[in-house]
C-alpha cells in the first residue's frame, strides 16, 4: 500500500548476510511460494537504523516443505514448538510461516500458535503486533508491503495496534512500552484503552523480564515506556513502582514532583550515559529504577512542613528485591542492583565528610565496584528539574580517590590469603575465616598495604609462627 512516504531499502550491510537472505528468498520463489522481510529489520530500515536481525515470513509454501526446501541448501537449525522458526547458521537470518492463533491450554500464555501457509501478506500483518512491525520488504524486487500504514505512524511517531488480535498475547502491553521507550513514541489513544482491557495472566516472568531489559538497555526515553504503564493500568503488576505515584517529595530538593516523576526523570537521564557494556548498563539501569522504592515507607513529614526520608536507601532494598524476584531468579543480578540501591547516597555522603581512604575502601568491598554507584547517584541528581546539575562534583570526587585507591572497578583485593595464614601453622576451619575477615578490615582500614605488613599484622595480633616462606 502506498503511504506517501520515500520508499525503504531493507540495507544489509553485512555481505553474506545479503547473500544467504536472497539465496532463501530466491529459494522460496523458484518452489512457488513468496518471501518477504518483516518486522524489526522492516522498521528499523524505514528509521535508518542497521539491519541487524533478519526475520523472512515465507508464503504459500508449507512447514514440512519449506524445512525440507532449506535444510537441502543451507546449515540449519530448527527451534520453536513443531519447529515453526528455522534459523540460517552463520547469519542473523529467521525464517517463518505467517501464524494464526487460537485459544487454548497449551501454552503459558494460554494460546498456541499454528502456521498458515495460506495467508495472505496482509493478513499476516494483522497478526502482528503494531503498525510498525507490520511493514513487509521484498528484498528481490524491492516492494514495500504496509496495509496498515506503519510508515505513515513512523512518521507521526506514533504506536499503534493493528488489530484485535494484539489482545491474543498479553506481554505485547510490555512490548509496547519498551518500543515506546526505544523509539520515542507516542502511544495512540485507542491502543492504551485496549491494553486497559488485557489482563497479565500467566506470561512466564522470563518473558517479562526481557521486555524490562529492552526498555533499560534500550530505552531511549523510558519515561515513554513508564508511561504507557501508568496510562493503561498495568503498573498495578509492578506495586513496588506503583507505590511511587503521589509520593511526595520535598520541593526545595525535587521541585519536579513525586517520587515517580522523579523515577522517569532519572531513567531518562540514565539513558543518556549508557557505557555499552551490556551487563553493567543493565545492573546501574535498574538500580536508577529502583533507587527510590523505599521512599513511599519511610516519607513523613516533620515540623514546618518539611518532607523528609530518612534511611529509604535501606528500606528499599527489600522493594527491590521483591520487585526483579518476580521477573528473574538470577541472584547474583539482583544482589548487585539490590546494594546499589542500598548505597546510592553514599557518593554524596563520602563527599560531604570529605571520607579518608579507609571508607573509600568499605564502599568498595560494599558495592563491588565505585563506578556503578557513582553512576546510579549521577542519575539521582540529575533527575530534579528544573534544577540544573552542570557537575556532579562529589561523583567527580569520588571516581578521582577510587582510582588512586586502584578500587574504581573492583573491590580491593585480599592482601593476605587463607593460605598464608596456613603457611603460619594454622589449621582451616571457622576460626581461620574470621581471622581472614578481621585482617581484610584491617586492610581496608590502611592498617598494612602489603604482604609483609599483613603477616607483622597476624604476628601482632595473634602471636602466631615464623613469616612464610
Amino acid at each position: 500500500m502506498a503511504t506517501g512516504n520515500p520508499p525503504i531499502v531493507v540495507q544489509i550491510d553485512d555481505p553474506e548476510w545479503r547473500k544467504r537472505c536472497e539465496a532463501v528468498c530466491e529459494a522460496v520463489r523458484a518452489a512457488g511460494g513468496r518471501a518477504l522481510l518483516v518486522g524489526g529489520c522492516v522498521r528499523d530500515s524505514a528509521l535508518g537504523l542497521p539491519a541487524i536481525d533478519l526475520d523472512i515470513e515465507v508464503y504459500g509454501i508449507p512447514p514440512a516443505r519449506l524445512t525440507q526446501l532449506l535444510s537441502g541448501r543451507f546449515a540449519v537449525d530448527l527451534v520453536g514448538r513443531a519447529f515453526q522458526v528455522i534459523k540460517i547458521r552463520g547469519a542473523p537470518i529467521d525464517v517463518s510461516i505467517p501464524r494464526s492463533s487460537s485459544r487454548g491450554d497449551t501454552g503459558a500464555e494460554g494460546f498456541e500458535t499454528l502456521s498458515d501457509p495460506d495467508l495472505t501478506p496482509a493478513e499476516a500483518a494483522g497478526r502482528r503486533d503494531f503498525t510498525i512491525n507490520a511493514i513487509g520488504f521484498d528484498p528481490l524486487t524491492g516492494e514495500v508491503i504496509d496495509p496498515f500504514r506503519g510508515l505513515d505512524d513512523l512518521a507521526a511517531r506514533i504506536l499503534r495496534h493493528t488489530s484485535e488480535k494484539f489482545a491474543e498475547d498479553p506481554l505485547r502491553v510490555l512490548r509496547g512500552m519498551q518500543l515506546a521507550a526505544r523509539f520515542d513514541l507516542d502511544v495512540a489513544a485507542e491502543t492504551v484503552a485496549l491494553c486497559r482491557e488485557i489482563e497479565l495472566g500467566s506470561v512466564a516472568r522470563e518473558r517479562v523480564f526481557e521486555e524490562w531489559k529492552k526498555l533499560v538497555l534500550r530505552g531511549l526515553r523510558p519515561s515513554r515506556g513508564l508511561g504507557l504503564l501508568r496510562a493503561c493500568g498495568w503498573i498495578r503488576y509492578f506495586p513496588e513502582l506503583e507505590t511511587l505515584i503521589g509520593c511526595k517529595q520535598d520541593p526545595e530538593w525535587h521541585p519536579e514532583g513525586d517520587v515517580w516523576v522523579h523515577t522517569l526523570h532519572c531513567m531518562d537521564s540514565f539513558a543518556t550515559e549508557r557505557s555499552g557494556e551490556e551487563r553493567e548498563d543493565l545492573i546501574v539501569g535498574l538500580a536508577v529504577l529502583c533507587h527510590d522504592l523505599g521512599k513511599p515507607a519511610t516519607t513523613s513529614q516533620v515540623e514546618g512542613g518539611r518532607i523528609t526520608t530518612r534511611r529509604h536507601e535501606p528500606a528499599g532494598e527489600a522493594a527491590t528485591r521483591s520487585f526483579l524476584g518476580r521477573m528473574t531468579n538470577e541472584r547474583p543480578l539482583i544482589d548487585a542492583v539490590v546494594t546499589l540501591v542500598g548505597a546510592h547516597l553514599a557518593p554524596l555522603q563520602l563527599f560531604q565528610a570529605r571520607a579518608g581512604d579507609a571508607a573509600v575502601r568499605r564502599l568498595a568491598r560494599r558495592v563491588g565496584r565505585i563506578d556503578r554507584v557513582v553512576r546510579v547517584a549521577r542519575a539521582d541528581r540529575a533527575g530534579r528539574p528544573p534544577l540544573e546539575i552542570e557537575r556532579f562534583e562529589a561523583g567527580d570526587w569520588l571516581l578521582e580517590r577510587a582510582r588512586a585507591l586502584d578500587v574504581e572497578a573492583a573491590a580491593p583485593e585480599r592482601i593476605v590469603k587463607g593460605r598464608h595464614l596456613i603457611q603460619l601453622g594454622l589449621s582451616p576451619g571457622p576460626e581461620l575465616g574470621s581471622m581472614l575477615e578481621i585482617l581484610y578490615a584491617a586492610q581496608l582500614e590502611g592498617e598494612f598495604s602489603t604482604l609483609e605488613g599483613g603477616l607483622e599484622y597476624v604476628r601482632r595480633r595473634w602471636e602466631v609462627g615464623p613469616e612464610p616462606r
